[in-house]
């Protein structure tokens, strides 16, 4: 009987602070969930941003402004940025599909 009250203190005590913290790991998921959404959201952003980069480097190398050197160089550096943007996308969980190319 002398093992059984303290034991039956931790229990009860246990259960308590469970109950009690319960709204706080709640409110901690839903934070951490709008925080990986906001992430994903600002990818998607970036990802629009570089497809509009490629496309308007492709412009400025059929209007002459970009030698052949320039706009492969610069191509391929853009294109390199916009997978590991879709990369970070699908790590995300978001679900991107890689565009056609712009």
């Amino acid at each position: 009987m002398d093992v059984l009250a303290p034991l039956l203190v931790i229990v009860v005590l246990a259960a308590v602070v469970w109950l009690v913290s319960a709204p706080l790991r709640g409110d901690w998921a839903a934070a951490h969930s709008e925080r990986e959404e906001a992430e994903v959201e600002g990818l998607r952003a970036a990802k629009e941003a570089k497809y509009r980069e490629i496309r308007e480097l492709e412009l400025d190398f059929r209007m002459g402004k970009l030698s052949d050197d320039d706009f492969r160089g610069l191509d391929r550096q853009l294109r390199a940025e916009a997978v590991e943007i879709l990369r970070r996308l699908d790590a995300a969980g978001a679900g991107e599909q890689a565009a056609p190319r712009p």
